[in-house]
């Protein structure tokens, strides 16, 4: 699964390179991305894990690939995540509006609390 995540890293659509323009370095409102991230046995296009965002973008194969699309997003939301899906042209031609909406999922879902520590004593046992 690593060696095809690095494959599609090295080998995006033109499409998947303009929004990776956006979202990388957190050039996005602050918010970090990740692209082809592993969730289960499926590597999706990006995430934000902070807001459990996933953003796939789709070409006209998807078209014939529902039953498989909709397999995967079952078991993705199952995890937690909210999925945006945007059609390859709505980023050629119109990526404002798929930035706004995004920016509008992201303030509308609140971040997901980090993991807190449990330990009240240092490593060491020291209390803190």
């Amino acid at each position: 699964m690593k060696n095809f995540q690095k494959f599609l890293r090295k080998n995006t659509t033109s499409e998947e390179r303009i929004l990776w323009y956006y979202l990388r370095d957190r050039r996005f409102y602050d918010f970090k991305f990740r692209r082809q991230h592993i969730i289960k046995n499926y590597i999706v296009d990006f995430i934000c894990l902070s807001h459990k965002i996933v953003i796939e973008l789709d070409g006209g194969h998807h078209s014939y690939q529902q039953n498989y699309d909709n397999k995967r997003d079952s078991l993705i939301k199952a995890e937690g995540f909210k999925i945006l899906r945007f059609w390859n042209n709505e980023i050629k031609d119109n990526v404002e509006g798929v930035l706004e909406t995004l920016h509008l999922t992201l303030l509308s879902i609140p971040p997901h609390p980090r993991k807190a520590k449990l330990s009240s004593t240092s490593p060491k046992g020291e209390v803190k």
